[in-house]
């Protein structure tokens, strides 16, 4: 086991004292946290500026061609996942962590520049190709990012570390969104687009080579190289601890709902708000922010330290907020001809109301998933956790597919609106929180301790349940 090279990677506990902010301060995390947030600012440049030429600027696709399209490029990314993740555990357990990250980004500097000729050249089939080679780009960074952070944060830094990594992934997308789609719509804008992907690419690899060492958790492991086999063993593999499982369950019930909002949001803003673009960009931007916010929140709520507590908190604000979307909507595209701008929706009867829901189900979110990242690498077996966290990304991806499904069901067979969508999700979101809690009462008892109701409950540790 390499339990003890890891400890002495991190920071002495007088100099991990300090707030989450302190650690973009120090080399153990300044360099991991710019690499990563630029790798996911980057897919989110190239996927939107890819939806942007599919969608608007090739002029001999129809409609309908288009939107095929747009949902093939939504598959090709997600697949890799299924494909990759499992060989991605072994390989992040296995190898060192640092050197790993470094091959991992100038794998994406080259995709990128295969980008940048499928841009100028015009070319969707290369493009589509390149969409599923950043799938696969981050389907390997995924496990080894979540396994570096516990070899260099303590446990008490390991609320704060993930909190800055989740508001940071949500701003990148957020910002990566704009960037992308303001950068398809300018003159010559696939010069521009080509010109910035390859530039973020390099930058992530030139902030990846400051990362310090990261010893592997588990030398000398053989890869199982058969994908099929594997996976089925890496997630049979998050079973082995019942905590650790429900919160791998837990978040990729939030994927399931943060996928929801993020694909029926623009539909929901046309049909429901009657709002334009312009609406839409500050419901996509503020549900970021929210989730922002509560990430950063979370460590000064559980006073530097994993707590369980704040799950069933976020969860009753996912569904008690989700649930008043679908109240505070109606009004608002009530005798609506033509979309409105910001201005008239925020004017409109419920339209703070329905802006207040938006940041409150991100900020809630923020307060579920958190803690639930930080105790699966709190309480998996380090020599495993690279392969856990594979498995946790398998089943992310399985369950934003199945959110697609079901919202295509939902919407195209049995006739709901985006917002009954919502209302329904936060529902279900419920009945998923009653059963977690029950199947796994400590985060009951953790929520109890929390408000100071029961303290010697609250402050229970049960590495094995």
């Amino acid at each position: 086991m390499a339990s003890a090279p890891q400890s002495s990677l991190k920071a002495p506990a007088a100099a991990a004292a300090g707030s989450q902010f302190t650690l973009l301060r120090q080399r153990r995390f300044l360099p991991f946290f710019v690499t990563q947030f630029l790798g996911a600012f980057n897919d989110n440049v190239f996927k939107n500026a890819l939806v942007i030429l599919i969608a608007f600027k090739t002029v001999e696709m129809s409609a309908e061609e288009s939107g095929l399209l747009v949902n093939i490029a939504a598959g090709l990314f997600i697949l890799p996942f299924f494909l990759f993740s499992s060989t991605a555990g072994q390989i992040g357990d296995s190898r060192e962590k640092s050197a790993l990250i470094r091959r991992i980004k100038m794998a994406e500097v080259c995709i990128m520049l295969l980008a940048a000729i499928g841009f100028l050249t015009h070319s969707i089939n290369l493009l589509l190709a390149v969409l599923f080679f950043m799938g696969a780009q981050s389907a390997m960074f995924g496990p080894v990012k979540f396994g570096y952070l516990p070899q260099h944060l303590d446990n008490s830094e390991l609320t704060g570390g993930n909190g800055m990594v989740e508001m940071g992934t949500f701003m990148a997308i957020l910002l990566g969104m704009m960037l992308g789609g303001f950068l398809m719509t300018l003159d010559n804008g696939v010069y521009w687009s080509s010109a910035f992907v390859v530039c973020i690419a390099a930058a992530g690899y030139l902030s990846a080579r400051g990362i310090p060492a990261t010893p592997a958790a588990q030398p000398g492991l053989a890869i199982n190289w058969n994908v099929f086999t594997q996976t089925w063993r890496t997630v049979r593999l998050t079973m082995g601890n019942k905590i650790v499982f429900l919160s791998i369950l837990g978040v990729s019930w939030f994927w399931f709902l943060g996928s929801t909002y993020m694909v029926q949001l623009p539909n929901y803003t046309r049909r429901i708000l009657g709002g334009d673009e312009t609406v839409y960009i500050l419901l996509i931007t503020m549900f970021c922010i929210g989730i922002g916010i509560g990430s950063l929140a979370c460590e000064k709520l559980s006073a530097r330290r994993v707590e369980l507590g704040l799950v069933p908190l976020g969860a009753a604000g996912l569904s008690a907020f989700g649930i008043d979307l679908y109240f505070s909507a109606p009004t608002l595209s009530a005798g609506a001809t033509a979309l409105i701008g910001i201005e008239p929706f925020l004017q409109a009867a419920g339209g703070w109301r329905c802006l207040a829901d938006i940041v409150l189900i991100g900020l809630f979110g923020g307060f579920y998933i958190v803690p639930l990242v930080a105790v699966i690498q709190e309480r998996a077996e380090r020599a495993i956790l690279s392969r856990v966290i594979a498995g946790n990304n398998i089943l992310n991806a399985m369950f934003m597919v199945v959110a697609a499904i079901l919202a295509g069901l939902l919407l195209g067979v049995f006739g709901w609106s985006e917002d009954e969508v919502f209302l329904g999700v936060a529902i279900l979101n419920a009945a998923m929180a009653v059963c977690m809690f029950i199947l796994a009462p400590e985060f009951l008892r953790r929520f109890v301790g929390w408000l100071g109701f029961g303290r010697a409950s609250g402050e229970a540790r049960t590495n094995k349940d």
